[in-house]
């Protein structure tokens, strides 16, 4: 079965939404530049809200180890995510498993980098760059992947049954597809983008 996570969750009724979806995860931003960044305090709410076995994912890039720490310290984050040029290293000090990102428009995407990662996310955005973007990558560029992966990058209602049907992803990873505006998730839209991954 295809993994789902809602991403960019800014409001407890939009994760308790997801989950009743059927979200397998949702998604924290704590990137300051993000539309989407949620401060520590909302963070603990929507995380201690969510009922068992609902994954809660904690995204950064480039930050600071101590920053990933006080994050961990004061938000129950079972996964985190890695947007940036992060080493594996420093990826996996904080004792949790982790996804990195791969920026699908940069030609040179190594995909082959970051073998201790337990997920790689493929999405649409350029090194430097958050997801979020609203925009598909050309699917042809996934290379056959021997190990767990999620497609990001664009996806929505219309379009993911076809992205699980010709890619056959681990996961899907949607932010803006099932947004109002950045940070504000449609339950309405949610619920559709579940039910055409478990459809598809």
């Amino acid at each position: 079965m295809i993994r789902v996570k809602i991403c960019g969750i800014t409001r407890v009724e939009d994760a308790l939404a997801a989950a009743e979806a059927g979200a397998d995860a949702i998604g924290l931003v704590f990137v300051q530049r993000s539309a989407r960044c949620v401060e520590l305090s909302r963070a603990a709410s929507i995380c201690s809200a969510l009922p068992p076995f609902v994954n809660r994912v904690g995204l950064f890039m480039d930050q600071p180890a101590q920053e990933v720490r006080r994050c961990l310290s004061h938000v129950r984050l079972d996964w985190l995510q890695f947007h940036g040029s992060e080493s594996e290293d420093y990826c996996a000090v904080f004792g949790r498993p982790w996804i990195k990102a791969i920026a699908m428009a940069d030609a040179n995407a190594d995909w082959e980098q970051h073998r201790r990662a337990d997920a790689l996310l493929l999405d649409s955005h350029a090194s430097g760059q958050l997801g979020g973007s609203g925009q598909v990558f050309d699917w042809t560029q996934v290379p056959p992947l021997q190990r767990p992966w999620i497609l990001a990058g664009g996806l929505e209602p219309d379009n993911v049954a076809e992205a699980c049907r010709q890619l056959g992803p681990a996961g899907v990873d949607v932010s803006s597809g099932v947004e109002i505006r950045p940070g504000i998730k449609d339950g309405k839209l949610i619920k559709r983008f579940i039910e055409a991954v478990r459809n598809g």
